[in-house]
């Protein structure tokens, strides 16, 4: 930040409001994560977030394919894993795909030099 005077007020003034306003809203989404990771859903809202049937959710847990709490005899879902174990399954691009492969050829490449 330049050095305040008089003349250059007005300027430093908005340069501060403007900084006020992106650290209120970085505050507002840090709180909003907040809120995501600590929510914790049953089978029937796990079911309806994932838009599957709960059977469904129900064969996922026993095949260990969902993340899941289980304190006793129910069953949690944080609404942040849910949401991670859906990016993580994310489907690859052809793009996404043939630049795996080249990536891995030129590792091979250098390894076993061709």
């Amino acid at each position: 930040m330049e050095k305040v005077s008089f003349e250059n007020m007005p300027a430093v003034v908005t340069e501060i409001l403007n900084k006020v306003e992106r650290l209120e809203v970085m505050i507002k989404n840090l709180q909003q994560i907040g809120t995501v990771e600590s929510e914790l859903l049953n089978v029937q809202e796990a079911a309806a977030f994932l838009k599957m049937s709960v059977p469904a959710i129900y064969t996922k847990v026993s095949r260990r394919e969902i993340p899941v709490s289980k304190p006793g005899r129910r069953l949690y879902f944080s609404k942040l894993k849910l949401m991670e174990w859906i990016s993580a399954s994310k489907l690859k691009t052809q793009n996404e795909l043939l630049n795996d492969a080249q990536t891995k050829m030129k590792e091979y490449r250098k390894r076993f030099g061709s």
